[in-house]
């Protein structure tokens, strides 16, 4: 199925929730769980020794977990806004990850009222339990510099990274035509890698290119 067709799938399963049709929060959790697989086995890859603690299983339903809630709360309008939501519940779950290994914790990204703070795990620390505890870091940073672009870089940050769609469609979501979008994916990288300070393994470089 072409990723255009998935779209036009999508708003008819969101159509199916807004009319009290439950049963389409599956189909809909179907569509964000193989891009969220993708992008946990790339964050993961390099360090060994979380995998004994967090398979990539258990991150995907974490935060399919979180989307499912979510939906359930309040039915998208359209699949903008899934896509929007979608990349928000995954950057959460990302950044919990990161946030446990890196023994900081910090503050949930959205600081919100119902999002409870994971609690790091007593017996892990940086320098015992990944490869490279700076990298850890920076994979947090990271999701929470996304979070704080412009308005539409972050909302392509999320369509193209998050949700894994090409500049075509997001251009078709966003109502905007493709130069934009390259402008505005241009500028939200430039602006991750000078905050991170990007190298050659940074989150910017192994994600973004």
């Amino acid at each position: 199925m072409s990723r255009h067709l998935q779209t036009e799938v999508i708003e008819g399963h969101l159509a199916r929730l807004r009319q009290g049709e439950t049963a389409a929060i599956n189909q809909l959790l179907e569509h964000a769980g193989e891009r969220l697989m993708h992008l946990t086995r790339k964050m993961l890859a390099g360090f060994e020794s979380v995998h004994r603690y967090e398979q990539t299983d258990d991150v995907l339903q974490n935060a399919l977990m979180r989307l499912a809630r979510a939906l359930r709360e309040c039915a998208p309008e359209d699949s903008r806004h899934f896509f929007r939501l979608a990349a928000l519940q995954i950057r959460r779950e990302l950044v919990d990850l990161a946030r446990r290994y890196s023994g900081k914790g910090m503050r949930s990204l959205e600081g919100g009222a119902n999002e409870e703070p994971s609690e790091p795990e007593a017996d892990l620390t940086p320098s015992e339990h990944t490869n490279d505890p700076r990298r850890v870091a920076e994979w947090t940073e990271f999701h929470r510099l996304v979070q704080e672009l412009p308005e539409r870089e972050r909302e392509v940050v999320d369509l193209l990274l998050y949700n894994g769609l090409s500049q075509q469609e997001a251009a078709e979501v966003m109502q905007v035509d493709v130069r934009s979008i390259k402008r505005y994916w241009q500028r939200a990288r430039l602006s991750l890698f000078e905050k991170l300070q990007g190298s050659a393994t940074s989150p910017v470089t192994l994600l973004m290119h």
